[in-house]
């Protein structure tokens, strides 16, 4: 069994070095918030830098990443490694070589891509209605989309000159060859406007376009079923397993929902009310102790967490410091876009909260690594074994694949660590540590990989892309000389912090 943590934990440590030539700059706020802010917060609330009542303009969320996946955020740098939550504005390309990834929007609709495809978000905005619009444009390669079931949003795909309107509770798959299209419809139902005219296809039916002649779009009425076909359905399952809401009550979006029910839950501390904290992580875990500050011309610095939960948290609400308990975070009707430096309730006397840097000079890096402390990560041990770690607070975890945390938290409290016996057809605990109803989870040996805040994609789907020659290995731990992007490539270096 292999993770994504590879890949997710190199990058943020390839970018130490450059961080820690920052640690000698005065540090100055971020540049007021523009029409490029996601939207509105309260003007009341003392723990966020309000953004302009008549922005328009909003972010969605990178929710997972597997293998190598670059991201060109419109900035100037071109490609850069991706990070997971990262937020996604308007004009963002996202492409995959040997990876795979997820976007995630704010009524928990999402869409995920395969290996070797790109796909470029031309419009996201906020309409006068109230309503969202969404483009996605697929220059290349295989999207899936899963719309729920909200009304009041518009969700445009488009591809070569055919532009796809996809209806409420909608679920398809979309592939662009270099000769033909193929639209997959599982669910719902899409209306397709081209050359040929309008044609609106339905559930379990498919639109075969021909790419390289004049032939009209010809219509099956089947789906043929695709290797990567069993990984999504996982995750959309996952979404709709714990995507409840409720103990949360009132808040903004439902976007980061899921990850918050999965790998974490509510405590009473006295003197602090109920807070929301991460499993695996003691007293001494500090939510700022990782991360990278990712820059946006238009409105400064955006804090981006590493960990598999880490967008909700850090876009509302507040963190607060208890002596007894340590960091959780407080829900909030507030809401911040790109402008969210870190403004916790408490903080410990002595423990420094990452500012955000310099405006970067022209040409230099764009994303900067915080790291005050080595990253805990939960990780295979062997092919057989996988290891959930103290202070992880979820990192390496498998999305939605290990069953209820809330036990295996309470075992690696007492003892630091917890060896779990992984199988192809489940987990069970090694040693004294137990764990019941515990979902599946792919094995090192069958060839999976799983990712910080992911469930692996099947065996069979991954199996059968590694075959074809359409995925690659995720990164390993260790020596790292350039991380390569299209933007360039950064150098790494040893510990160190852009902040202390």
């Amino acid at each position: 069994m292999k993770t994504h943590f590879g890949n997710t934990l190199l990058t943020f440590l390839a970018l130490v070095l450059l961080g820690t030539t920052l640690a000698a700059q005065q540090t100055t706020p971020p540049a007021q918030p523009d029409s490029n802010d996601a939207t509105t917060t309260s003007a009341s609330s003392p723990l966020f830098i309000p953004v302009l009542a008549a922005s328009q303009a909003r972010i969605v969320r990178l929710s997972d990443i597997q293998g190598t996946v670059q991201i060109d955020r419109n900035t100037g740098q071109g490609f850069e490694k991706a990070l997971l939550n990262l937020p996604i504005t308007e004009g963002t390309t996202l492409r995959t070589a040997s990876g795979l990834a997820e976007v995630e929007f704010e009524d928990d609709s999402s869409l995920r891509i395969t290996p070797s495809t790109t796909i470029a978000f031309p419009q996201l905005e906020l309409l006068n209605s109230g309503a969202t619009a969404s483009t996605v444009n697929l220059r290349e390669g295989t999207v899936y989309v899963s719309l729920a079931g909200n009304k009041n949003k518009e969700f445009t795909l488009t591809f070569g000159s055919q532009k796809l309107t996809l209806m409420p509770s909608s679920h398809i798959r979309l592939h662009m060859g270099h000769t033909k299209a193929k639209l997959a419809v599982f669910n719902g139902k899409v209306q397709v406007q081209g050359p040929s005219g309008m044609t609106v296809v339905g559930k379990k039916k498919t639109l075969i376009f021909d790419l390289a002649g004049q032939n009209q779009p010809t219509l099956v009425k089947h789906v043929a079923q695709n290797v990567y076909d069993a990984g999504d359905q996982q995750q959309i399952d996952y979404h709709k397993k714990y995507a409840k809401s409720t103990p949360f009550g009132s808040l903004p979006y439902a976007y980061g929902v899921t990850d918050l029910n999965y790998y974490g839950s509510f405590v009473s501390a006295p003197g602090c009310d109920s807070l929301w904290r991460p499993f695996f992580a003691s007293a001494s875990w500090d939510p700022y102790m990782n991360g990278a500050w990712a820059w946006y011309p238009a409105s400064g610095y955006s804090w981006v967490s590493p960990y598999p939960w880490g967008w909700m948290p850090f876009h509302s609400g507040a963190w607060e410091f208890c002596p007894a308990y340590g960091w959780g975070w407080q829900p909030g009707r507030s809401w911040v876009g790109l402008n969210n430096p870190p403004k916790p309730i408490k903080p410990p006397h002595g423990v420094p909260v990452p500012r955000p840097p310099l405006p970067p000079a022209p040409g230099r890096p764009q994303l900067l690594a915080v790291n005050r402390a080595p990253l805990a990560v939960s990780t295979p041990t062997s092919p057989e074994r996988f290891m959930i770690r103290n202070d992880s607070a979820g990192l390496g975890v498998p999305r939605g694949s290990l069953g209820s945390l809330s036990k295996l938290s309470s075992q690696v409290q007492q003892r630091g660590s917890v060896n779990l016996a992984v199988t192809s057809t489940g987990v069970s605990a090694a040693g004294e540590a137990r764990t019941a109803g515990s979902a599946s989870v792919s094995s090192a040996r069958s060839g999976s990989a799983s990712r910080p805040g992911s469930a692996s994609y099947s065996h069979s789907s991954m199996a059968a892309a590694r075959s074809s020659g359409g995925m690659g290995s995720g990164g390993a731990a260790g020596g790292m000389g350039h991380m390569g992007g299209g933007g360039g490539s950064m150098s790494s270096g040893g510990g160190g912090s852009a902040h202390r």
